[in-house]
């Protein structure tokens, strides 16, 4: 069996076996992430095709002493940015959004406001649905800390900004979700 590091180095060289064996073991967890950010399953897969699809023509320039996974991820937060710009431009061509409102601030799901009183299952997707309303340079802080449990350090890494701007950006993402949702201890429990 080949280590992560050979499964990368063979994959930068254009093995396809080994690509293919980096998104099946990554596969899982970026389609979990993009589904968070889009807040569709239908779109979170399209996503995800076109995030694998964008990675194996870009494969020469990936650098194998990077982890694949930040890699991947980072192209797969690229392309849900470009989603959430292309959704809102439709919508307000649409007529759907008007400029002048704190919609145009964000980039909403559009979904309707679910009842307060849910299992916990539909509170999750209650929660998902607050999250995929945030400000992308909220949302996307905030999922790689706090959903995918990586640093401070390695999500400023990511997103190319500094430590501090990344502490910065959660604690807003956080008060933003809490003000959304109900400040329930559960709800609580999911943001921290």
């Amino acid at each position: 069996m080949d280590s992560p590091n050979d499964l990368s180095a063979r994959a930068a060289g254009g093995d396809r076996a080994a690509f293919s064996e980096l998104m099946r073991q990554t596969k899982t967890s970026l389609f979990r992430f993009v589904r968070r950010y889009v807040g569709d399953e239908q779109d979170a897969w399209d996503l995800l095709q076109d995030t694998y699809a964008a990675a194996w023509i870009n494969i020469r320039r990936y650098d194998p002493v990077r982890p694949f996974e930040a890699w991947i991820r980072t192209i797969a937060l690229n392309k849900c940015r470009d989603w959430s710009r292309r959704r809102f431009v439709r919508r307000l061509i649409r007529g759907d959004v008007d400029l002048s409102s704190p919609e145009a601030m964000s980039v909403p799901d559009g979904a309707e406001a679910v009842d307060d009183r849910m299992d916990a299952s539909a509170r999750l997707a209650r929660l998902n649905e607050a999250m995929s309303r945030l400000p992308p340079h909220l949302k996307a802080p905030l999922m790689l800390t706090a959903i995918e449990g990586r640093s401070q350090a390695e999500t400023a890494g990511m997103l190319g900004v500094s430590i501090k701007t990344v502490e910065t950006r959660v604690a807003r993402a956080r008060r933003k979700l809490s003000e959304a949702l109900d400040d329930t201890p559960a709800v609580r429990a999911a943001l921290e």
